[in-house]
């Protein structure tokens, strides 16, 4: 394989000098230029493996050439290098599509474990396409060809690429971890932990200990030394599912432990430096929980860099009979037995069901059919849906959700008048409906909104 090579954007000549320095120990060719144009220029002439450019150019700001980078060559990984404790612009690169970011002065620890996920990524396989997945879909376990999940897929193969904080939104049920488990399989940390914590089963009293780790003798009951998940997941991701039910006071340590990289165990007194990815997660609305006062505005701030909106069921009623033979057939493996089919009027009943706890709902409806069945095909008693979260079966043949689509109709109306008063300026837009630029691009797209 051949050697690796960097490009450095940067105006100021011993900062140039260093990370070539650093690079060329870690094998790595470097390249500087001081200037957009000259960047621009090279790029052309040259194939690189990762690029780091300066926030402040003599000709222009680097977020313009992250753009240039994700549209011109979407496969090279640039990382921006940020003012010390500017937050927001390094939150505005992660936005772009930079793949993360270092502060002067450059950590030279913290650089080199960022090239070598840069460079881990930029020599990955490509994760399979949405085409790619199958009839039954083996290919991928986020299963749909409906177009909100081609969506959701093509959008998961792109965070995957990044190291920016992703917040997952979505109804209870819809599959938030896994679709942070395929961001981090398919990421440079694959090779590293994953780990999971449901922020609202945790004790308040343990909180901090949970996720911080704590020294022996530092409480009643610490008789050993903890090191706390975030210690655990270093090097890889961090999923903090229900976030929302974090008490204000972690909300503040999380942040600093987000912004600082480093994390203090309880009764520790030095702080410990942490590299991990953080990917959050909640049924709840959060943008209202900020103006409630209730989530602090710049935790929020920082963990949705990059929001990944999961539709719930209902909205994607055509994948119910390809979820349902992928329920099956597991079941089926598992115990041992025939796998059951499902009549057709099984499946109409299924696909007019409201599911408000969505897969997990389906799953478990059919688990439970699955092990009372004494046939071989379950039936619409079978499935013994709640008769009060029926739809009616002439109502389901008209429409699936006709609640969904009026709310939907609303929304696009609402979306477009928007767009109409801010002359079509999305990001304008965006802030005036109090959603992100990325949650307005989702909803375009998902309107068909030119």
């Amino acid at each position: 394989m051949s050697q690796p090579t960097a490009l450095i954007v940067d105006d100021e000549p011993d900062i140039c000098e260093l990370l070539e320095i650093t690079l060329l120990r870690m094998g790595i060719d470097a390249h500087s230029v001081f200037d957009l144009n000259a960047a621009h220029k090279i790029l052309s002439e040259q194939k690189f493996d990762l690029c780091l450019s300066d926030m402040r150019l003599p000709d222009g700001n680097g977020i313009d050439l992250v753009r240039h980078i994700n549209e011109t060559y979407p496969q090279l990984p640039v990382a921006m290098i940020t003012a010390h404790g500017n937050m927001e612009s390094a939150i505005e690169a992660l936005k772009a599509g930079a793949f993360d970011f270092v502060s002067k002065p450059v950590d030279l620890e913290v650089l080199r474990k960022l090239v070598q996920q840069a460079i881990k990524l930029g020599r990955q396989e490509p994760a399979p396409t949405p085409e790619k997945v199958t009839a039954t879909g083996d290919s991928s376990p986020m299963l749909g060809n409906s177009p909100p999940m081609k969506r959701v897929r093509e959008l998961i193969k792109k965070l995957a690429r990044s190291q920016a904080p992703v917040y997952i939104s979505g109804e209870s049920g819809t599959g938030k971890e896994l679709a942070a488990r395929l961001i981090h399989q398919q990421g440079p940390r694959t090779d590293h932990p994953f780990v999971a914590v449901n922020c609202g089963a945790i004790p308040q009293e343990l909180m901090e200990s949970e996720l911080f780790g704590h020294k022996k003798g530092s409480f009643t009951g610490a008789t050993s030394d903890h090191q706390g998940l975030f210690l655990s997941a270093d090097g890889g991701t961090l999923f903090l599912d229900e976030i929302a039910d974090l008490p204000l006071h972690m909300q503040v340590k999380l942040l600093r432990a987000i912004q600082e990289k480093q994390v203090r165990p309880v009764g520790g007194q030095q702080e410990i430096p942490v590299d991990v990815r953080i990917i959050s997660a909640t049924h709840k609305n959060l943008a209202e929980l900020v103006e409630s006062g209730d989530f602090r505005q710049d935790l929020f701030y920082r963990i949705n860099v990059i929001e990944l909106p999961l539709p719930p069921l209902r909205e994607r009623t055509e994948d119910i009979p390809l979820l349902a033979q992928h329920f099956l057939t597991r079941m089926a493996r598992e115990s041992g037995t025939k796998k059951a089919k499902i009549s057709s009027s099984g499946l109409k009943r299924l696909k007019a069901y409201a599911f408000p706890g969505n897969i997990r709902e389906l799953e478990n409806i059919l688990e439970r059919s699955f092990t009372l069945l004494e046939g071989s095909e379950l039936l619409v008693d079978d499935l013994h849906l709640p008769e009060n979260q029926q739809t009616k079966p002439a109502q389901a043949e008209a429409s699936d959700r006709p609640l969904g689509d009026k709310m939907e109709q609303v929304e696009r109306e609402a979306i477009i008048q928007a767009l109409e008063e801010t002359r079509w300026n999305r990001t304008a837009a965006a802030k005036k409906l109090g959603m992100t630029l990325r949650s307005l691009r989702y909803r375009l797209e998902k309107f068909g909104i030119e």
